[in-house]
């Protein structure tokens, strides 16, 4: 299975005045085409921090994160923007969508910053936000929108360029159960229909289950979880 995403000896360190704050300490990690991983871990042992190198919005200390064996830490700022937008997709556990927007619009957001014309990025958009059941929401705003309806705008924001790998921190982490079901169905749909990688940090033990693979990061290493 091919690797599309992937780091070796990963390592990120913080310092101030005082301390040095290691974090990461050597992590080794392969994305394979269509594979979906799940990240566990207390809270601040690096998962997020993993997922900010993974995806170029950060720097490493050491150590290499190859996009088809290009380490992207090598690029420009505005190689590594390009290359997010041209490879990657990114679902937080607060949508970070633009309330000034409709819902369609905000889907549309990333195939119009690739240079997509409007109407035809507009009307990829509208087919994405019908796939996930809100055809009748797309026209509002993002604050008229439920909990539930705003994250399932962000995941096909997320899916509408059709990213080889999305890279999802908590996803339903600030929904309640029953919400969090019905936009984990929603995006494991997509993401069989599309054949998308997702590499997510979740706390949700139930999420990490579905699940191809579970990893573990402990004391600045990732492990798979038995």
């Amino acid at each position: 299975m091919n690797s599309v995403l992937s780091c070796i000896d990963l390592k990120k360190s913080y310092h101030d005045a005082e301390d040095n704050l290691e974090v990461l300490k050597g992590v080794n990690l392969d994305v394979h085409e269509n594979e979906l991983i799940a990240i566990l871990g207390s809270s601040g042992s690096g998962k997020s921090t993993l997922l900010h190198l993974l995806g170029g919005l950060d720097t490493p200390s050491d150590g290499k994160v190859l996009w088809q064996e290009e380490d992207i830490s090598t690029l420009s700022e505005n190689q590594k923007c390009r290359f997010r937008n041209s490879h990657l997709g990114f679902v937080y556990q607060f949508h970070h969508l633009l309330p000034e927007f409709t819902a369609i619009e905000n889907v549309a957001m990333p195939l119009l910053i690739r240079g997509m014309p409007i109407e035809e990025a507009k009307q990829r958009a509208e087919e994405f936000v019908a796939r996930v059941g809100l055809k009748n929401r797309g026209h509002h705003k993002i604050g008229e929108l439920s909990g539930g309806e705003r994250q399932r705008i962000a995941i096909v924001r997320a899916l509408v360029t059709q990213p080889k790998c999305v890279l999802a921190d908590e996803p339903t982490g600030n929904l309640d159960h029953q919400t969090s079901n019905q936009v984990l169905e929603v995006m494991f749909e997509l993401q069989k229909e599309l054949g998308t990688s997702f590499v997510i940090v979740t706390h949700d033990l139930s999420l990490a289950k579905r699940m191809q693979v579970q990893y573990e990061i402990v004391d600045g290493k990732i492990l798979i979880k038995s």
